[in-house]
């Protein structure tokens, strides 16, 4: 019973962490970018990094994981794709208003399906695209009125779905060939991914704000949310597997509908951004679209263990056992 409610609360205490903690990087790096006026997104994006490798590496120490090594030209190619959509996903916050920086991350989803479908030959049902049309619907009704669109921020959207779809479909194909977790992929791309943002991110900011990042003035404020973004991008991270190891790749997804709603609330109230009755009505409709979604994959995934272990179970009749001399146990393979 102790260790039951143990349990418990180790999965609401993970559950109010990644919430908390993805609220909050969202709202703190807005903050930092429009109201304090540091717009040097890519370059934060590298010091995120840097701090949670840092973070992995303390914890490889006191072996929370198990380092798995990783061909090398397969990690660096890893890490420049995914520093690159990171980069551009920072960049899109910084260029859009948090509902559409929102909207960017939902529409993900569906584009990942669209080259999964094309390229990798993957099939959908047709309740799957049914909640991925819905989920479209709300996209554009909330994308089209809103009140912060802009070329540049929607390019870099863009920019940052292409990105992020193909980088996931190559995190998912990378841990299956090289049957490695997730943490130990973060673990040995991280470095790559700091290393070339380090590098690229003043060029990059430079050229999309007129501004050196060097020759800024760091006021006290400014360093501090700087040192705040850095400490909560390690706690989302860490939260995110802990969440997942302690229920579910879906339970997660589901749990991202709220941290959008969460997030969108705050954005309201705390920074004042537009929101108008159709943003509203668009971002319900989104969310409805991502909770089917979430019930379809449920349905499906459930619906194939049931398959596979009837499946399992006629293979096991199929072969029937005798006993021979001494209760020793013989498979059955006469034909007949």
């Amino acid at each position: 019973m102790g260790e039951m409610t143990s349990f418990q609360l180790g999965v609401v205490g993970a559950l109010f962490l990644s919430v908390a903690s993805s609220v909050s990087i969202v709202i703190c790096n807005k903050a930092l970018m429009s109201n304090l006026g540091f717009p040097f997104a890519t370059t934060l994006t590298s010091w995120h990094l840097m701090v949670t490798y840092c973070t992995l590496h303390v914890a490889l120490k006191f072996n929370f994981f198990e380092n798995k090594p990783i061909d090398m030209k397969t990690v660096m190619l890893f890490g420049i794709l995914n520093g690159v959509s990171i980069g551009f996903l920072n960049l899109s916050l910084g260029f859009n208003s948090i509902g559409f920086y929102q909207m960017t991350k939902l529409a993900i989803i569906p584009f990942t399906v669209l080259l999964e479908t094309l390229f990798l030959k993957k099939q959908f049902s047709k309740n799957i695209k049914f909640a991925l049309f819905i989920l479209l619907i709300g996209v554009g009704i909330a994308s089209i009125t809103d009140l912060q669109l802009n070329f540049v921020g929607t390019i870099l959207s863009l920019l940052a779905i292409v990105t992020t779809c193909v980088g996931q479909i190559l995190t998912n194909t990378i841990q299956k060939r090289l049957n490695i977790s997730s943490t130990q992929l973060l673990y040995q791309s991280a470095p790559f991914q700091a290393a070339i943002l380090f590098v690229t991110g003043p060029v990059v900011d430079q050229f999309l704000t007129k501004q050196n990042v060097f020759a800024y003035k760091y006021s006290p404020i400014v360093v501090g949310f700087i040192v705040l973004s850095c400490l909560i991008a390690v706690s989302v991270n860490f939260s995110t597997f802990l969440v997942i190891g302690k229920t579910s790749p879906v339970t997660y997804q589901v749990l991202g509908h709220l941290k959008t709603c969460l997030v969108l609330g705050f954005g309201y109230t705390l920074l004042h951004d537009p929101f108008t009755s159709r943003n509203i009505i668009g971002i319900l409709v989104a969310i409805v679209g991502m909770g089917l979604y979430s019930y379809f994959c449920v349905n499906e995934t459930k619906r194939k263990q049931v398959g596979d272990m009837a499946q399992v179970k006629e293979r096991d009749t199929t072969a029937p056992l005798l006993t021979g001399k001494n209760g020793q146990v013989k498979e059955n393979n006469s034909i007949v």
